[in-house]
C-alpha cells in the first residue's frame, strides 16, 4: 500500500473502528489509542488494500488490542489488589509507612513502559518463567530478561529513597527507645 492508499485506507476506515471500540469500552480516548496502535501495525506490515478482507483485518487487530489491553488492565488490578497484607501488632506509623510504600509502589508501576510492565507483571503476578513469558509475547528470552532488568531497575531506584526515610526513622525510633529505657532504669 502506497503512502496516498494508506491516507485514503485510514481516512475511510478511521471513524468506524474508533466507534466500534468505543461501544465495546465505553472510553473515547482509548478507542482512539488503539485504532491509531492497529494503523500503525498495517503501515508496519505493508500490507496491500484488498478492499474488506483489509477491513476486516484492521477490525480483527484492533479487536486483539483492545483486548490485550482489557486483560492488561484486569491482570494490573488483581495484582494490585493481591497486595494487600495483614498487620498484626503494628503501630499506626507502620501503617502509614506501608501505605506509602505501597502508594510508591503502584505509581512506580504505572510509571514502567507498557512492554517492562507487561514482562514484570507475567513475571511476578502469574508467576512465569521467562521462557513462557517469551513464548506467549512471541519475542525472546533475552528481550524478556532485557524487559525484567529495566523494570527490577526502575523499581530499585524509586523504593532505594523511600527505604532509605523508613530506615532513618525506624533507627530513629529505636535511639528513641533506647534513651527512654536508659532514663528510666537510672
Amino acid at each position: 500500500m502506497t503512502e496516498e492508499e494508506f491516507k485514503q485506507f485510514f481516512n475511510r476506515n478511521f471513524d468506524g473502528l474508533r466507534n466500534y471500540l468505543y461501544y465495546r469500552s465505553g472510553d473515547k480516548e482509548l478507542a482512539s489509542d488503539i485504532v491509531q496502535d492497529t494503523f500503525i501495525k498495517l503501515w508496519e506490515k505493508q500490507i496491500n488494500d484488498e478492499g474488506k478482507k483489509t477491513v476486516g483485518l484492521a477490525y480483527k487487530i484492533a479487536n486483539d488490542l483492545f483486548l490485550n489491553k482489557h486483560q492488561r488492565s484486569a491482570l494490573e488490578a488483581n495484582y494490585l489488589n493481591s497486595l494487600e497484607f495483614e498487620f498484626t501488632n503494628t503501630t499506626p506509623e507502620k501503617e502509614m509507612q506501608y501505605k506509602e510504600l505501597k502508594e510508591k509502589y503502584e505509581l512506580t508501576l504505572a510509571d514502567l513502559g507498557e512492554k517492562q510492565r507487561v514482562v514484570f507483571l507475567m513475571s511476578r503476578l502469574d508467576g512465569l518463567k521467562y521462557t513462557e513469558i517469551a513464548e506467549r509475547l512471541g519475542i525472546s528470552v533475552k528481550a524478556v530478561e532485557k524487559r525484567m532488568k529495566g523494570a527490577l531497575g526502575t523499581f530499585r531506584a524509586a523504593m532505594t529513597a523511600l527505604f532509605y526515610l523508613f530506615y532513618l526513622s525506624t533507627m530513629a525510633e529505636n535511639i528513641f527507645s533506647f534513651m527512654n529505657n536508659s532514663k528510666s532504669n537510672v
